[in-house]
């Protein structure tokens, strides 16, 4: 068996995998409420059925979440537990930026789509709203914008006249109240931004796109924008799967 884990600012995704590299179950744990008896009461199954964990692979943007992770399972596991950039990634895409400045999500995600003969764009609504670049099997940088959550809760959390919000798309993009015109600015506007960064990468680059996104907001913006886009939730964690097998874990 493997642990597969990827540690979100939000959510933290554990994976077990066995070891034809099948998810065989999946643990969802909010990253903010991660300690040892979060995992203890999440991960305690394996030991009860005496299940052996021979490797683990994680990406992480939160490193102290990391670090308390990789105790836990060194210690009650007794296995190594690595971290994604730890990895020669070379091996399965030349990475054009330096290495230690990008998200080891942003490098999963890039994995998972890495090949001969095809070119992606990740777009991934996160606390950031990151687009990564996949040429053939090249990883040629991205692009960070806001990210769409904290962008609203900021606006809110700041204007004493502005109530929380929820975000939903609306039909038309001058608001009649206050709420309306929050919810027009931040959908239409993201759409704006979004189509706009896709064409720029496309203009620049000289070459098509697949495009890909994932995230939260996933939903609510794809079937509004002007690329056709894919949706893919688990992109991150097929990326980690992809490395897993490659390097014989």
């Amino acid at each position: 068996m493997i642990l597969i884990g990827d540690i979100g600012n939000t959510d933290t995704k554990i994976c077990l995998i066995s070891s034809n590299y099948k998810i065989i179950k999946k643990i969802v744990i909010p990253t903010k409420k991660i300690n040892k008896l979060a995992l203890l009461k999440s991960m305690n199954f394996i030991k009860k059925k005496k299940l052996h964990v021979k490797k683990s692979l994680f990406c992480s943007v939160v490193p102290k979440k990391f670090l308390l992770i990789r105790s836990y399972i060194e210690k009650n596991f007794t296995c190594k537990c690595i971290e994604l950039k730890k990895l020669n990634l070379s091996k399965i895409m030349k990475i054009n930026v330096n290495k230690k400045q990008i998200g080891s999500d942003r490098l999963a995600n890039s994995i998972a789509v890495a090949s001969k003969n095809k070119n992606y764009i990740i777009l991934d609504f996160g606390t950031a709203t990151t687009f990564d670049v996949v040429i053939g099997k090249i990883y040629n940088g991205g692009v960070i914008a806001p990210g769409v959550g904290i962008s609203l809760n900021t606006l809110t959390s700041r204007a004493t006249l502005i109530p929380p919000i929820n975000l939903k798309k609306t039909k038309k993009v001058i608001g009649n109240n206050t709420t309306s015109a929050v919810r027009a600015g931040f959908f239409w506007g993201y759409v704006g931004l979004i189509d706009n960064i896709i064409q720029l990468i496309k203009k620049e680059s000289k070459k098509p796109f697949n495009v890909i996104i994932t995230g939260g907001f996933s939903k609510l913006f794809c079937k509004s924008l002007k690329s056709k886009v894919v949706i893919d939730k688990d992109i991150t964690i097929k990326g980690l799967i992809r490395t897993a097998r490659l390097f014989n874990f």
